[in-house]
């Protein structure tokens, strides 16, 4: 038993305030937890621009009691699909398509909203920002895990590692694993007005780079880019400037885009990924998720998605705190060859997206136009196994207790983006 004989709650210390931290935080709450989340930042400012949530995101957010209020965000309407730097169409994605095959539509919001949603189910001073923390003990069956902070040390029952691709309760851990590597290319990420011409959301794929272009519910647009670079590069001026070198004679509405941006707007970061899988997903009475555990390239956009998942699928084995030594492995056993697995298909979607001779890219794209000839169903066949999947044990939607994720539809919604 984890509890003490007062029948106290357990008790779950979160390192990390980002979406995978907080979702966990969210979830144990839930399950009647003690939970304090330490942020290192002094505020919850998100890094990155938005995030596209698929619906085996919807549904893990479902079991929380948050799913329908992401839903009621989401912006795509029509068709969408993958483009060339001159404007032509690889593809076409049917919206109609995607809902029906996955079960519900992409959402795409920025990341600020969808932590603000999260720390509203919350209860107050659960999360402490300004507050670095780093393992003292892993802790095992017969003593709690312990956590040091500037305040003093903190025991707990279960200790969640959500502290991200650099971790440091992952190296703690598992001090001889290699961590994330280089996965050759660097992203650009901003939020910007809508333009002036309508435009069909698209992502677009040239030589060693692409673009996306994504519409959010409030009006804006999000943006995206990858290409093909050095690490550790800078734009010798700033990061706009460099955007309208590398993509200012793509096709519409890209240049105007870029002009919508401000000189300190564009969001820079190098793509990392965790080429080789950890021994294991927890030790003691830690478990890691998210980028800690199975850093990703964002080719697939699942690299938020996976951490909520992560998280829902934790708080489920982590149960309410009665064993919760003799539960997580079998969380390392569900997540991580679900995870690996995905993070070695976004690894092969990325050599293809950033192709860079011009004979490989024109049989790409060759490819691709024949593939999609054979109609949308096809390439969405690659989502299969990743945007159907179910949480496991209850879940909880619109206030209401169900054993099965919702099935409502919104007609026209749909399609499957790549940002992260």
């Amino acid at each position: 038993m984890d509890r003490s004989p007062s029948h106290r709650p357990p008790r779950a210390v979160v390192v990390g305030g980002g979406i995978g931290g907080l979702t966990a935080a969210v979830a144990l709450h839930r399950r009647g937890w003690d939970v304090t989340v330490l942020e290192r930042a002094e505020a919850l400012a998100p890094v990155g621009a938005g995030i596209g949530l698929a619906p085996n995101a919807q549904r893990a957010l479902d079991v929380i009691g948050l799913g329908d209020r992401v839903r009621e965000l989401a912006a795509w309407q029509g068709d969408g699909g993958l483009r060339d730097p001159a404007g032509r169409w690889l593809n076409r994605t049917s919206s109609a398509a995607t809902a029906r095959r996955f079960g519900g539509p992409l959402v795409l919001l920025h990341r600020a909203t969808l932590v603000g949603i999260l720390t509203g189910g919350l209860p107050a001073g659960a999360v402490r920002t300004g507050a670095p923390a780093a393992l003292a003990d892993a802790g095992d069956a017969r003593r709690p895990a312990v956590v040091t902070t500037p305040d003093g040390d903190v025991e707990a029952d279960l200790v969640v590692a959500a502290d991200g691709i650099g971790s440091a309760v992952r190296r703690v851990l598992f001090p001889g694993h290699p961590g994330p590597r280089y996965s050759g290319f660097t992203t650009w990420r901003v939020v910007v007005p809508v333009p002036a011409r309508p435009f069909t959301p698209h992502e677009t794929w040239g030589r060693g780079a692409l673009w996306g272009t994504q519409p959010l519910k409030d009006g804006r647009v999000y943006a995206y880019a990858a290409a093909v670079t050095p690490a550790g590069g800078h734009a010798p001026d700033d990061e706009r400037a460099e955007l309208l070198r590398r993509f200012g004679d793509w096709h519409e509405p890209v240049p105007e885009v870029i002009a919508a941006a401000g000189p300190g707007d564009v969001l820079r970061h190098d793509v990392h990924h965790m080429a080789e899988p950890l021994p294991a997903y927890h030790h003691g009475r830690v478990a890691l998720l998210g980028d800690a555990a199975h850093a990703m390239q964002p080719t697939l956009g699942q690299g938020g998605n996976q951490a909520i998942e992560d998280a829902i699928v934790l708080a489920h084995h982590a149960g309410r705190g009665d064993d919760v030594v003799g539960g997580l492995p079998a969380y390392t056993g569900e997540r991580l060859p679900r995870t690996m697995g995905i993070v070695r298909q976004a690894t092969r979607t990325g050599r293809m997206a950033m192709l860079s001779g011009a004979g490989a890219v024109a049989v790409r794209d060759t490819l691709i136009r024949g593939v999609s000839r054979l109609g949308p169903g096809i390439v969405l066949r690659g989502f299969d196994g990743i945007a159907d999947w179910r949480p496991p044990g209850r879940t909880y939607a619109a206030g209401a207790e169900r054993t099965t994720a919702p099935r409502r539809r919104q007609a026209g919604q749909g399609g499957l983006g790549r940002s992260r």
